[in-house]
């Protein structure tokens, strides 16, 4: 048997190790409460719901991708494939309407709470793979017509695979911490100063769309960059998104109609064919939607 012993080097880090368990106490004591009353202060039911603009909502947000085990034959929303991640593989859950494995049972208010502050019914957090640090810019009324269509979809009762995550990790209690530093739900606020098609493009970009949650770089828990859409890299978290945004932006050439060409079909302007996940945002997500919001999204990327 190894005998490990403490050294000079290493009791800095059971300290650290310390700290961070104490923190994570704090905050699943004092964090997770106000993160669960998101919801209070919205009239949920001052909003009529709309089932076909749900279903357009749906490929807004890019569901389809991650809750489809699109590679494997997977049925529609009934779970997806693994995201492989440092601290374990995380699996999207079943969002049919089946009320005992998917969200058929999550009431309106549970699935807005759920979609902008990451909170369970049972009042626990979600992982952030799950990107309500995106979603937490959702309008209201695009949360209450997506809710209406995902509960017509054709219920599956598939049970959610489990993640399979590292310890701690694996502890939602670390999650709340992980919150206070990196996640605040704030409906999406219109610049003024820009276009209304530039604001379209704003919300989808960093709403609904999250892509920032692909093409931003992540520290070592996870945080993304200040540095937003100027792409990952290579790392540990990443094969290599690249950068949609700043002087490094991989579409800086690029036109107007380029991008949007792009977005409805994956062919990039010298003819290559997008690859990887992409092509499956661009065919489950993007080329679903209309022209002008797809040229409202490349009015404001090409601006950044």
């Amino acid at each position: 048997m190894l005998a490990i012993r403490t050294s000079k080097m290493t009791k800095p880090i059971i300290w650290l190790f310390g700290i961070s368990v104490a923190a994570a106490a704090f905050g699943y004591a004092f964090i997770l409460p106000g993160l669960g009353q998101t919801a209070k202060n919205v009239d949920l039911n001052a909003y009529s719901a709309d089932v076909e603009r749900g279903a357009y909502v749906l490929r807004m947000g890019g569901c389809v991708v991650c809750h489809t085990d699109i590679d494997n034959g997977g049925v529609f929303l009934a779970g997806g494939a693994g995201l492989e991640t440092p601290f374990g593989t995380f699996y999207a859950p079943n969002i049919t309407p089946d009320t005992e494995h998917g969200i058929g049972a999550m009431s309106l208010e549970d699935f807005y709470v759920a979609m902008t502050a990451g909170v369970t019914p049972d009042g626990e957090h979600y992982f952030p793979s799950f990107p309500y640090t995106s979603y937490g810019h959702f309008k209201t009324e695009d949360i209450v017509d997506l809710k209406a269509y995902l509960d017509t979809v054709e219920p599956v009762a598939r049970p959610s695979q489990p993640h399979e995550l590292i310890w701690p990790f694996s502890n939602r209690q670390f999650v709340g911490v992980w919150k206070s530093l990196y996640h605040t739900p704030e409906p999406f606020v219109p610049n003024d100063a820009e276009s209304a098609s530039w604001n379209r493009g704003a919300y989808l970009v960093n709403g609904p769309g999250h892509c920032g949650e692909c093409h931003t770089a992540r520290n070592l828990i996870g945080g993304m960059s200040t540095n937003t859409l100027e792409g990952t890299g290579k790392s540990s978290f990443s094969s290599g998104a690249p950068a949609i945004a700043g002087s490094r932006s991989t579409i800086r050439d690029w036109s107007l109609n380029d991008l949007v060409f792009y977005l409805q079909l994956g062919l990039t302007p010298d003819g290559d064919v997008s690859g990887g996940k992409m092509i499956d945002v661009i065919e489950h997500g993007t080329s679903h939607l209309t022209g002008e919001d797809l040229e409202a999204i490349a009015t404001y990327l090409k601006s950044l």
